[in-house]
């Protein structure tokens, strides 16, 4: 097999390679249904000969649209691809308004969409998107048309060689893909990926893959409409590692046990959730199970790579590991190397925990604009510092602009936004990526990630605040499940609040005290202010007088991507909360 070049070409090369009998897997009606290597193939190139005779030719766009992440996916996308096309995942969570205005802006002709509300919502707005002509669904719907009929158009092989032809026509430098940025601000901005900016991030990222080649699981939950988990399937698939599809996040610890798998990715809020989980458990211990549960977490908490903490820690660490953390081991289905942790700041308490278990949590940093990964830790080779995400990658040029800006160079980079040369020119400058972070990079050469250049802000008094350095201390309680530092241009930082309200029940339980039954209720409990004051007090001793929270209010509802507080990707929509929560946040200012 010759180079690697295009995104197609890696099916090509595992079959060539590993020929997995369990390339794919995804669960239907109770029980995990495997597609090899072969079968994958064999199915994209039926998709291929059906949009041929559908009528889309090179750069025509796909949409496809998918709950969750299934082997469907994997093979439109390649069967798209292979004829110069591309496609157009879109996040199945963003509102019907955002779906034409994805659909229009990227002209897409044909849609794969996963199951019935995708489907409906769709439909709903069909009509007002001139250039589909149709959609068609995974999931038997009733009166809808099935993509089985696509792949039953292209089981006559008679075109092929036309399927060949078009796919030696595309080269490394043609645009593959259009992701639609979820941005916490404005429009989605469409976001034009090539083969070499993909193929590229995945082979470099590879080499970070602590795993033996054809011999590993890997878990895949998150959304793969999001370039970070797509492009690790490509990766996946160029190592030869078995990809199974979560059902659901809800799932995802049931799965963890039947898949066990070697790597999964995950995103800080999945940690977090876990963790939170696993102290809950430990709470509910009594006498010296309870005693040893805390000792080991204690330990944790201190956990430094490369054994720096010297032998006697070394030496309770192995019990602790014996005693409590292999059964944290377990219940994450006892194989794990490593979870690749991406996509916003993960608090290096959990990054000390963690890998104190055993279970080695890697940051790494990137955007959808880099294909995405930026840089990684990585354990061997002593490329492993708490509190950075790691190294660049290779091939991979990381500079800081004298604004403390990330700047990024390298074969990973975006060619610009789709039809929107201004706000390619914003960030593309002097063949460098502006990346809209601030960062530093050490003396060992690890980079470190301090803020969102878009983020900070000042207060009245002309000081500066980087609200996510404050969020990720203060989000180390218990009693606070989200926050968000507010401020801009008042006289003082302050904070919007949603308390845990699983722990905050619980404690009231513990505490004898009647909270009432619902979120309301909860957040407005004097009990509950004055105790998470105490928590904000505590935390608050960390920083400088000028950012000190000052004031809060508590939010009387979860914070979610459904309600639109929340991205696909878990990350706070600033502009979003505040207008929600706009009279608290004039309450706070006395406005």
């Amino acid at each position: 097999m010759k180079d690697i070049k295009r995104l197609f070409d890696f099916p090509y090369y595992q079959l060539e390679k590993f020929n997995l009998q369990e390339a794919l897997v995804t669960k239907y009606k109770g029980t995990w249904v495997p597609t090899s290597s072969k079968t994958y193939i064999e199915k994209a190139n039926k998709i291929s000969r059906a949009l041929l005779r559908l009528g889309v030719d090179s750069n025509d766009k796909v949409a496809i649209i998918s709950t969750n992440n299934r082997t469907e996916w994997n093979i439109v996308d390649i069967g798209v691809m292979q004829l110069g096309a591309q496609d157009v995942p879109i996040y199945p969570t963003i509102s019907e308004e955002d779906y034409q205005y994805v659909l229009n802006h990227s002209e897409s002709k044909y849609c794969f969409v996963s199951d019935k509300e995708v489907y409906d919502k769709v439909m709903r707005i069909k009509d007002q998107v001139p250039s589909l002509k149709e959609v068609y669904s995974f999931d038997e719907i009733k009166g809808a048309k099935n993509w089985n009929e696509v792949l039953e158009l292209g089981s006559d092989d008679s075109n092929q060689d036309e399927v060949q032809k078009r796919m030696d026509a595309v080269k490394e430098d043609d645009l593959a893909t259009l992701i639609y940025t979820s941005g916490t601000t404005g429009r989605p901005k469409g976001v034009m990926l090539t083969h070499k900016n993909i193929v590229s991030n995945a082979i470099n990222s590879s080499t970070r893959l602590p795993l033996e080649s054809g011999q590993a699981i890997a878990l895949s939950f998150l959304p793969v409409c999001h370039i970070y988990e797509r492009m690790l399937q490509y990766m996946y698939q160029y190592n030869g590692v078995s990809v199974y599809f979560a059902e659901s996040i809800e799932k995802i610890s049931d799965n963890l046990k039947e898949v066990k798998p070697d790597v999964m990715s995950a995103v800080p809020r999945l940690l977090e959730k876990v963790y939170d989980k696993i102290i809950a458990k430990g709470a509910d211990l009594t006498g010296i199970k309870k005693a040893l549960f805390f000792w080991a977490v204690d330990l944790g908490l201190e956990y430094e790579p490369y054994n720096a903490n010297g032998g006697w820690y070394e030496f309770k660490l192995k019990i602790a590991r014996k005693l409590i953390f292999s059964k944290w081991q377990e219940a994450l289905g006892g194989n794990l190397k490593v979870i690749a942790s991406g996509s916003a700041a993960l608090q290096s308490r959990l990054a000390r925990v963690f890998n104190a278990a055993n279970i080695k949590v890697m940051e790494g940093y990137g955007l959808t604009e880099t294909s995405p990964v930026v840089a990684v830790n990585d354990e061997r080779n002593r490329g492993f510092k708490i509190g950075t995400v790691g190294k660049p990658i290779p091939d991979t040029e990381v500079k800081i602009a004298e604004d403390g800006e990330i700047l990024v160079k390298g074969p990973q980079v975006m060619v610009g936004y789709y039809k929107d040369q201004e706000k390619t020119n914003e960030v593309l400058k002097d063949g460098y990526f502006h990346t809209g972070d601030i960062g530093e990079i050490d003396n060992e050469g690890f980079l470190r990630i301090t803020d969102r250049k878009k983020e900070m802000f000042k207060t009245s008094g002309g000081k500066y605040i980087a609200p996510q350095v404050i969020e990720n201390i203060m989000k180390q309680s218990r009693f606070i499940e989200q926050i968000m530092v507010i401020g801009d241009g008042e006289k003082m930082p302050a904070a919007l609040i949603q308390p845990n309200f699983e722990f905050v029940e619980e404690w009231a339980k513990r505490k004898s005290l009647n909270l009432g039954s619902s979120p309301i209720d909860i957040a407005a409990s004097k009990d509950v202010i004055e105790r998470i004051q105490e928590e904000v007090s505590y935390y608050n001793e960390r920083f400088g007088n000028w950012e000190k929270i000052k004031k809060f209010e508590l939010t009387p509802d979860i914070w979610s991507i459904e309600d639109g507080h929340l991205t696909p990707t878990m990350k706070m929509k600033r502009r979003e909360i505040k207008a929600k929560y706009i009279d608290l946040y004039n309450k706070i200012y006395d406005k």
